[in-house]
């Protein structure tokens, strides 16, 4: 037990000297052992250990496994809780850490050339951005597109669906991934062509 207790604490302080945690943002969904599963942003990552904002949270010593865009999937266990979140580790082997530093340089290059990629997509603002959103439970609601990408769109609206609810955007298939000031973001499920994405977001 001595044994797997000292492999369990190497790797953190093993990252805090080999591993330059970067700032990202990067959204994904993660499941705590209780298999509640929520949606998620990442503030910074190494590839040992990220912090992330999340609207559920565990105990420290808690196993969770994470699935972020750009980098797949991730499993570690929380280290400590933050404002909004938690901190927690990343399991891998050294190949697997190898690859994350590969993708982490790329992301952090990539915001600090402010390159298109920057938010996945550009964000562009429609032309009619009244749009009608429509509910898991069949109810339409008039809502306003404060802007949008081929993944996804922040929608302005008084009222805001669940957090991992399954809505329309037009006739486009969405899930609501997190609440805004003054309203709410949706994931596309299927990334859209920008030729015909105005069209479709806006169909009624």
């Amino acid at each position: 037990m001595a044994l797997a207790h000292k492999k369990s604490i190497l790797p953190a302080a093993e990252e805090r000297r080999r591993f330059q945690r970067v700032k990202v943002h990067l959204l994904g969904r993660y499941m705590l052992p209780d298999r509640r599963e929520f949606p998620c942003q990442i503030i910074n990552m190494s590839p040992g250990g990220l912090a992330l904002l999340a609207p559920g949270i565990g105990n420290v010593g808690d196993r969770v496994i994470a699935y972020l865009d750009h980098i797949g999937r991730v499993e570690g266990k929380i280290t400590r809780i933050i404002d909004n979140g938690f901190a927690m580790t990343v399991g891998a082997t050294p190949r697997k850490r190898d690859k994350l530093a590969a993708q982490l340089t790329w992301l952090a290059n990539r915001d600090i050339l402010n390159l298109p990629e920057d938010r996945r997509h550009d964000r562009i603002i429609p032309r009619n951005p009244i749009a009608v959103l429509t509910l898991e439970d069949g109810t339409k609601m008039t809502c306003r597109i404060i802007d949008m990408s081929l993944s996804g769109a922040a929608i302005a609206a008084e009222n805001r669906p669940p957090l991992k609810s399954s809505v329309w955007l037009g006739k486009v298939a969405s899930r609501v991934v997190r609440n805004l000031e003054e309203g709410f973001a949706l994931e596309f499920l299927h990334e859209q062509l920008a030729e015909t994405l105005e069209d479709s977001v806006t169909a009624r």
